[in-house]
């Protein structure tokens, strides 16, 4: 069907769509923090899991399209891409939050530990990737392994929530994770619930078109799967988590904002899982190349400094940003530089 369509409508289509993922997000964000008041989640741990995944629900689907159509180097770097975009984000977040550094006022022990966890659960695909090639019914272990170990992330996320064994110290720009009034908490969660599953449907639906028209940009111009997947359809699909973002930060919702973007990354770990099953040909893991092991260290590297951040706690730097901010910004420019420059 999208073959046939002319390339202008193309474009069209994925303007389109990616703006429907951007509109649906502002309002997911805000139905989010409802939800962490009126159930007492608490804003890391609602924006880790309930709106990192919504928010995550288009990419998941660019990704299992691209691996069912039988590619695996499209699949794999839109994953990993999203979630080097996405934790370059927080640096963007940081330069619109002008009272401090965002990582020191946004401290929490939920998200150090889910920064923790994602570092973990991306370790894992390079093990896959320079082990055996092995695989059963198509599926290689480590996507059991990691399925697994995400959902081990998770309850232990909110143990370190509920029953934290240390607190930041407090300074005058620390932000407290409270509910914005006694009588919001004590209302139902039915109604903004239903909505945000809708929304998230919606966010679903417009990943399914954007994977189709980023698969026609790959054979119409003659772009690597892993160009496409790691800086078009990635970025595309992420708009929603940096909107996500500014908007959580600018409501004053630090926690959500900063766990929003670790919980959606560590989800979008589960991409590789579920393209793994839906890849039929063996393996994913030994079906992609280096450029998209490079994006997965690059995700990684992006992580580890965020975490420094998040432990350093610095309260200003260079530009009125963390230092972790303007590296997070000098590393994903040179990372993007390097993928043009070998794809030129």
């Amino acid at each position: 069907m999208f073959s046939a369509l002319p390339t202008p409508v193309l474009f069209t289509l994925f303007a389109l769509a990616g703006a429907v993922v951007v509109a649906a997000s502002v309002k997911a964000t805000h139905l989010a923090d409802i939800i962490a008041d009126r159930t007492r989640m608490g804003e890391a741990l609602a924006g880790g899991v309930i709106l990192g995944g919504a928010t995550s629900l288009s990419g998941v689907v660019v990704s299992v399209t691209a691996a069912a159509q039988g590619d695996a180097s499209f699949a794999f770097s839109n994953a990993v891409g999203g979630i080097a975009a996405q934790t370059m984000f927080l640096a963007l977040a940081d330069l619109i939050y002008r009272r401090a550094n965002l990582e020191h006022a946004a401290a929490e022990p939920a998200n150090m530990f889910q920064a923790v966890m994602l570092l973990i659960l991306l370790s894992l695909p390079i093990a896959a990737m320079s082990g055996p090639d092995i695989a059963y019914f198509g599926i290689h272990p480590v996507s059991i392994v990691l399925f697994l170990a995400y959902l081990a992330g998770v309850r232990l996320s909110a143990g370190v929530r509920e029953r934290p064994m240390w607190q930041p110290v407090e300074t005058r720009e620390t932000r407290h994770d409270t509910p914005e009034s006694a009588e919001e908490a004590e209302k139902p969660v039915a109604r903004p619930a239903t909505l945000f599953a809708a929304l998230a449907v919606t966010m679903a639906m417009a990943g399914w078109i954007i994977s189709q028209v980023g698969t026609q940009f790959i054979d119409r111009f003659a772009l690597s799967s892993s160009l496409v997947g790691s800086l078009i359809t990635a970025v595309v699909t992420s708009i929603p988590e940096l909107v996500t973002t500014l908007v959580a930060v600018r409501r004053g919702a630090l926690q959500l904002a900063v766990g929003g973007i670790i919980g959606g990354n560590t989800f979008d770990t589960l991409f590789l899982v579920f393209s793994d099953v839906a890849y039929r040909d063996g393996s994913l893991f030994h079906a992609v190349g280096m450029n998209d092991l490079y994006w997965l260290a690059t995700g990684m590297l992006l992580t580890a400094i965020l975490l420094g951040g998040l432990i350093l706690r610095q309260r200003e730097g260079p530009a009125r940003i963390g230092i972790e901010s303007l590296l997070m910004l000098v590393v994903y420019a040179s990372a993007v530089a390097v993928e043009v420059t070998a794809n030129g």
